[in-house]
């Protein structure tokens, strides 16, 4: 009888558990988090992110900006999934969400389609971090990173930092600060981020 009542007693605390987490009550704070950083506060560079919600690759060419873009790059930008289904559920950004920037060149600018702008080789990887611990409130409590080499040639893709320090506020947070449209974020250049921005645990559709 006493094994019964334990049994059933774990069975119900297990259907709890079940309906909060279904019901999306408990992961804000105990989701899993994709940034890691050594003793020495380094970002660890993340792996897996071409899995992970792929939010946009934004680019500004040379030829639009006098031949001196400050990123002639494309940008493919991706957030990690535990974030993203915060984001769905509250429309904001949790501790903890990591979003990647990985760079590629512009390789062709013609094809079978006609004239345009074609990925090339990847050339670089950068990171911004939601910390609440670690960084400040002038910056929202973001972080910006960069793992990219600059004195590796163009096509050697496996080339970079294995970690990275936090970059300083006026390298990026500024600029994210003075420009972005939500939390330090380029919003308005991400339409998936604006479809699934509070939608619902599920939902992805636009507003």
């Amino acid at each position: 009888m006493k094994y019964f009542k334990q049994t059933m007693s774990i069975s119900i605390m297990l259907s709890l558990l079940s309906g909060l987490l279904s019901s999306g009550f408990v992961y804000a704070e105990n989701a899993k988090r994709y940034a890691r950083f050594d003793n020495k506060g380094k970002l660890i560079r993340p792996t897996g992110y071409r899995e992970w919600i792929f939010t946009g690759a934004p680019l500004t060419p040379n030829e639009l900006n006098n031949g001196k873009a400050a990123f002639p790059e494309f940008h493919s930008v991706y957030i990690d999934p535990a974030s993203w289904a915060h984001w769905k559920k509250t429309g904001e950004f949790r501790d903890g969400t990591l979003i990647i920037k990985e760079l590629v060149s512009v390789g062709s600018k013609s094809a079978a389609s006609g004239k345009g702008y074609f990925m090339g080789e990847y050339i670089g990887l950068e990171a911004m971090v939601k910390d609440k611990k670690r960084f400040s409130a002038a910056d929202k409590h973001w972080g910006f990173f960069r793992f990219t080499k600059e004195e590796h040639p163009t096509e050697d893709q496996h080339s970079l930092h294995k970690t990275s320090q936090v970059n300083k506020s006026e390298s990026c947070a500024a600029c994210h600060s003075a420009n972005a449209k939500h939390d330090l974020v380029f919003l308005q250049y991400y339409p998936v981020l604006r479809a699934g921005q509070g939608t619902g645990e599920k939902g992805t559709g636009g507003k």
